[in-house]
């Protein structure tokens, strides 16, 4: 199995149209050949600000793949493509991390 964590960071008061556009994308994700989990994530209300908090403008995506090679379908697929050119004006950063269990 394959981890990743996309820390997205989007431009000053854009991340929740990028989070729109997301949402749009991630039936067509959810979808793909050995996708496990896709889901967006934001810092959990009602706690304070800490060190580990992203803010107002970033998002973690996520994801759970059953091979490397499922990951990398989806990130050659013609949604991620369309995802990527629709939201590259409003997004500041990017992290990606892909992992895999020890």
């Amino acid at each position: 199995m394959i981890h990743v964590v996309a820390i997205v960071t989007a431009r000053p008061g854009q991340r929740a149209r990028v989070l729109e556009a997301f949402a749009a994308n991630r039936p067509a994700v959810l979808a793909e050949h050995g996708c496990i989990e896709y889901q967006a994530t934001v810092d959990a209300q009602g706690l304070p600000p800490s060190e580990g908090s992203f803010g107002a403008d970033t998002f973690v995506v996520i994801e759970k793949w059953q091979t490397l090679a499922d990951l990398q379908a989806h990130a050659a697929s013609k949604h991620m493509a369309a995802y990527g050119a629709q939201t590259r004006a409003w997004i500041a950063g990017k992290r990606i991390h892909v992992l895999e269990p020890v």
